[in-house]
């Protein structure tokens, strides 16, 4: 081999090395966009704040890894304005505050809403979110696909309910207003007389 093919040959290794070392610094930066993806999905969580007129309001990260139906029903119907005027009708103290039914001008406009899949594991639905104070869970009947607009926030840590129920957040602020709702003269099951059932004002998407 003479100089000149020496040469050639080393041009030719060294180009060879430099596209080797840019085919793999691409991949690797390919793989970090679609790590970084993962991850962002793996943390998607959404703000609301739930106004109660005469009590307070209660800010609450919405987890929509966890239920992601439930929370896209949920700020859906925040976002048409159907919890606008609902109000917390079922409340057990020492256990959570419920809320969320329809209104009868809702219903008389727009219908019931619409039933979605229980997102918690006796459904088949992977959800880890444990039922502790300042839970927001899904309120349901006996059929696991039964829920739709109700929704209620443990007062206490109330752990039989993890699995059976689809939680969705948690409350970030504002949990003294649940204590303070928990006060209101109680019935029979928690059932709260009209007069005294706490008002949602508005429930606010943040994000």
């Amino acid at each position: 081999m003479n100089q000149n093919e020496s040469k050639s040959t080393v041009t030719s290794k060294a180009r060879m090395i430099l596209s080797l070392t840019l085919i793999l610094s691409m991949l690797f930066a390919l793989a970090s966009c679609s790590e970084k993806r993962y991850s962002k999905n793996e943390q998607e969580t959404h703000h609301v704040e739930i106004e109660i007129k005469d009590y307070g309001t209660i800010a609450v990260e919405l987890d929509a890894t966890s239920a992601p139906l439930t929370v896209k029903n949920f700020i859906e119907l925040a976002k048409a304005g159907f919890y606008d005027g609902t109000k917390f009708h079922r409340i057990i103290k020492d256990f959570m505050v419920q809320g969320g039914a329809p209104t009868d001008e809702w219903v008389a406009s727009h219908g019931q809403p619409s039933n979605i899949v229980g997102e918690f594991l006796v459904n088949g639905r992977t959800n880890n979110i444990k039922h502790t104070r300042g839970t927001i869970s899904m309120a349901r009947a006996d059929a696991y696909n039964s829920g739709s607009s109700q929704f209620f926030i443990c007062q206490v840590d109330y752990p039989s309910l993890d699995g059976q129920y689809a939680a969705f957040g948690h409350v970030t602020s504002g949990i003294e207003v649940v204590d303070k709702m928990a006060e209101v003269p109680q019935g029979n099951n928690g059932a709260v007389d009209e007069e005294n059932q706490p008002v949602i004002t508005t429930i606010r998407v943040i994000d």
